[in-house]
């Protein structure tokens, strides 16, 4: 049986336009239930997917993708919703793509607004994120076929590429989000699960203490019982009320 592979998926309907951006090695999915949500309540929505993402192979995540890559993906899919047409654009991402959401929100005035959810802007000091995606590919390479003995050496071999690769996105943020988090001016909104699996939950407080101390509006959500993806697990649903009600201070 071929699966489907996940696509981007673009909702036209009102000139009120958002950006959802996806975690690493996932995709679009991921902010699927959320685009549903928003788009039942006359939003326009884009979600594209990272290089290297939802290609089938897990491989390709580090193969055709880097920190400079999908901030050109980002950058691509904000041009490609303004050559559309739509000039009033959120833009939100969910871990990784809400480190390249802030990067957006950064560097271009003409965003509305927009946030993050479950994403590590500030230094992590318990990332599991290494641990996960080696999970994933292993059990990639055995639904594939491989032999426990390919298995275990494309998993030897591919654990370097893989750490040095997020350790890059580490670098990158701080450098060029964490660095740069007073050019913040719009409202901003951060959603986080106080049982996240993946990252210490509390650099989400410490990111809304930083930007309400800079003078910004935070649009702060605690999910005390989810875990890292909230956009699908059980806080989903009170994750889209309040994007939608954040929405509308917006617009």
């Amino acid at each position: 049986m071929v699966l489907k592979r996940p696509e981007p998926f673009f909702f036209e309907h009102s000139e009120q336009a958002v950006i959802l951006l996806h975690a690493y090695s996932g995709s679009a999915n991921d902010v699927r239930l959320l685009a549903r949500a928003l788009e039942r309540e006359n939003y326009t929505i884009y979600a594209p997917q990272f290089s290297g993402h939802a290609t089938g192979d897990l491989r390709d995540v580090i193969r055709q993708g880097s920190p400079e890559q999908w901030w050109q993906d980002t950058q691509q899919a904000i041009s490609f919703v303004r050559q559309k047409g739509y000039t009033k654009i959120s833009l939100f991402g969910l871990s990784l793509g809400g480190i390249f959401a802030t990067m957006a929100l950064e560097n271009d005035p003409a965003l509305l607004g927009g946030g993050v959810f479950s994403s590590p802007i500030l230094p992590s000091a318990h990332s599991q994120v290494p641990a996960m995606f080696m999970a994933l590919c292993a059990r990639q390479f055995e639904r594939q076929g491989l032999s426990p003995l390919a298995q275990q050496q494309t998993l030897a071999a591919l654990k370097p590429a893989s750490e040095a690769q997020l350790q890059a996105i580490t670098q990158f943020t701080a450098t060029q989000v964490q660095a740069h988090l007073t050019d913040l001016t719009r409202p901003f909104f951060i959603g986080q699960g106080g049982q996240d699996e993946l990252i210490d939950a509390t650099v989400a407080t410490q990111l809304r203490n930083q930007l309400t101390a800079q003078g910004l509006p935070v649009d702060f959500h605690w999910f005390a019982s989810a875990g890292h993806v909230i956009t699908v697990n059980q806080a989903h649903h009170d994750l889209e009320q309040a994007v939608l009600t954040y929405l509308k201070t917006i617009y």
